[in-house]
């Protein structure tokens, strides 16, 4: 398992990226954006981490900006944790073993989503491609928030 990143959400994208870089010193690495879900996402950062990130996509801190204004109650402006895994429908097998419920299951053989007992989301992430759709992954519904 390897750490790739902490998700945070910015109500104002610009003030968000002035403190993290031009304050704190992170630098931006990566920045996706898409119109048809209305979000940003820039992947950032620190000066020490810059060639690992650009390497293996870790360690960064993920700013989510959705375009639409929207206030984050309780927490809501923390996301996730990210980790990739060697074999991500083996691991949520073990997870279901002990007893963890899996929040959004890996229906696409790539992603999944489990809480933590305090509620931190935790995305976990297929290494490589994707693994090929099979039950009961499939077909499993989400539960809860994730």
């Amino acid at each position: 398992m390897k750490f790739l990143h902490t998700m945070v959400r910015a109500r104002n994208l610009d003030d968000t990226l002035n403190f993290f870089c031009d304050q704190l010193g992170l630098v931006e690495v990566n920045r996706y954006a898409s119109e048809a879900g209305r979000f940003t996402l820039v992947f950032l950062a620190a000066p020490d981490d810059i060639e690992s990130a650009h390497q293996g996509q870790s360690p960064l801190v993920e700013i989510t900006w959705n375009w639409d204004t929207q206030d984050y109650e309780g927490g809501r402006n923390f996301g996730h944790l990210a980790y990739r895994v060697e074999n991500i429908y083996a691991l949520c097998q073990r997870l279901i073993d002990k007893g963890v419920v899996i929040n959004r299951p890996p229906r696409d053989g790539h992603m999944a989503f489990v809480r933590s007992p305090d509620g931190i989301s935790i995305e976990l992430l297929q290494a490589g491609a994707p693994l090929p759709p099979q039950e009961p992954w499939a077909s499993m519904e989400n539960i809860g928030d994730w």
